[in-house]
């Protein structure tokens, strides 16, 4: 079952329990897809990688405004961001724990033939390739500085 078809099935339910903020978000998720499907150049059908990065960007956007909404001391907006990025991140791949994390980029840094901060770039370009959805790239970002400083 692809993800759209995932989501329509979830979008069903949710309106049978009268979720609102699960539907909220799935509503969301629905359109960015449809959007991603109907771009210029693209042949109607995504990709598990563009399906991953659809629902990366979705949480990522989503804990932007939280990040703000905190700031502002907005509580009630807040709770309805975290609450969405909650479903969202039901659909992405498990996240790596920060130990995984550190070892799956000593794997591909070794690969690489990476030593220094100024190979960073050749890291990153790997990294976030296979870490896709797997990992934040704040998080991988920092990691690498740390592994190769």
């Amino acid at each position: 079952m692809s993800l759209k078809q995932q989501i329509d099935a979830d979008i069903k339910q949710a309106m049978l329990a009268k979720d609102s903020d699960k539907l909220r978000a799935l509503r969301a998720v629905k359109s960015m897809i449809l959007l991603e499907e109907t771009k210029e150049g693209q042949s109607g059908d995504l990709k598990p990688e563009d399906e991953t990065r659809i629902l990366t960007k979705a949480v990522k956007q989503r804990k932007d405004s939280a990040d703000i909404y905190r700031q502002q001391n907005r509580v009630d907006l807040l709770a309805v961001e975290e609450a969405e990025i909650a479903v969202i991140e039901n659909y992405l791949p498990k996240q790596l724990s920060e130990d995984e994390l550190k070892e799956k980029l000593q794997a591909i840094i070794s690969r690489v033939g990476a030593s220094a901060p100024s190979d960073m770039g050749k890291v990153m370009g790997a990294a976030t390739k296979e870490l896709a959805g797997q990992a934040d790239g704040k998080a991988i970002s920092a990691m690498v500085k740390t592994l190769l400083a």
